[in-house]
């Protein structure tokens, strides 16, 4: 991965991590299941006045749209509202990456290097590290809500690896179309009309002003300039060199929340926190070249016939 994809996704990692305590903010006034379903419309309403529908397979495109749009958030949004602080909700979230190289190597094919393998492996020794220090802060619960939105987040990366979208950002924009319609239906269900009315009609108070500033840092920021990045990367990189970097969003995310919110943090934390960007840098450092005539590295994950820098099979498909 050149140095300027890096710098991207480093960017995207930023931008991601102060998207949790953002989110718990406005979660404070904002139903979890009816912000959901409000964070896509506000996307998803002028993507289909004013964006083309990108150009992918419509199989592809709800792949997307149900794994990062629907199946993350729900479990997510539900996760923090059940009582799982934010910080540690960045950090359970980015189960994602070792998820999204597990299903992209059974499902694509993709191999993946001993090297990286070894930063995989050294930054989810950091989460490890990190998860077990503030375990008695959260509740089972919680934290499996958010594991299950990890995975779903993983569906949507390979699937967005499958799309080879040729404009990434048309693809975030209309991923957006698929979420809002079934979760404001979940919400309605679950959540009760008068919760959700109550809540949309004092949107305009001074109460909920916080909230407000929250859900659209959500939308404008961690939604569209950051999937935009995140799916650039992905429709450029194999899913096994762009997912470590979202390990290093808990970093942001604990800070962040320690910051803005008051979240503790202490030095195992910290600590934690700097194995994991050492294993992001070590997994997305790319291989020595090898000398004429050398065979190439053994793959470690994968059984298939691509490896890591080429296209997938089923390209195009």
């Amino acid at each position: 991965m050149p140095p300027r994809d890096q710098l991207r996704a480093l960017l995207v990692a930023v931008v991601w991590g102060l998207n949790f305590p953002a989110t718990a903010v406005a979660l404070e006034h904002f139903p979890p299941l009816l912000m959901v379903a409000l964070r896509f419309t506000l996307v998803a309403v002028p993507a289909v006045l004013l964006v083309p529908r990108p150009q992918v397979p419509l199989r592809w495109l709800l792949g997307v749209g149900l794994g990062i749009g629907l199946l993350q958030f729900v479990f997510l949004y539900l996760g923090m509202a059940a009582g799982m602080p934010s910080g540690l909700a960045s950090l359970v979230l980015q189960a994602s990456a070792p998820f999204t190289v597990l299903i992209a190597g059974i499902w694509l094919r993709e191999r993946i290097t001993r090297r990286q393998a070894l930063g995989i492996a050294v930054a989810v020794l950091g989460l490890a590290v990190i998860a077990v220090h503030r375990a008695q802060v959260a509740a089972l619960l919680p934290v499996l809500l958010t594991l299950c939105g990890a995975l779903g987040w993983a569906f949507g990366n390979v699937c967005s690896r499958q799309a080879r979208a040729p404009k990434p950002l048309h693809l975030t924009l209309w991923m957006s179309v698929v979420p809002p319609v079934p979760v404001l239906a979940l919400s309605l269900l679950v959540e009760g009309p008068d919760r959700v009315v109550t809540a949309l009609r004092t949107t305009a108070t001074a109460a909920a002003l916080p909230s407000v500033l929250g859900l659209l840092y959500i939308v404008l920021v961690a939604t569209l300039l950051g999937y935009g990045l995140w799916n650039s990367l992905l429709s450029r990189h194999p899913a096994g060199l762009v997912a470590p970097f979202s390990m290093l969003v808990p970093v942001v995310g604990v800070l962040s929340s320690w910051l803005l919110l008051g979240e503790g943090v202490d030095r195992t934390e910290l600590l934690a926190g700097l194995v994991v960007v050492a294993g992001v840098l070590v997994a997305s450092r790319p291989p020595r070249r090898a000398p004429a005539g050398t065979p190439p590295p053994e793959p470690v994950v994968g059984t298939g016939a691509v490896v890591v820098g080429a296209p997938p099979s089923g390209y195009g498909r």
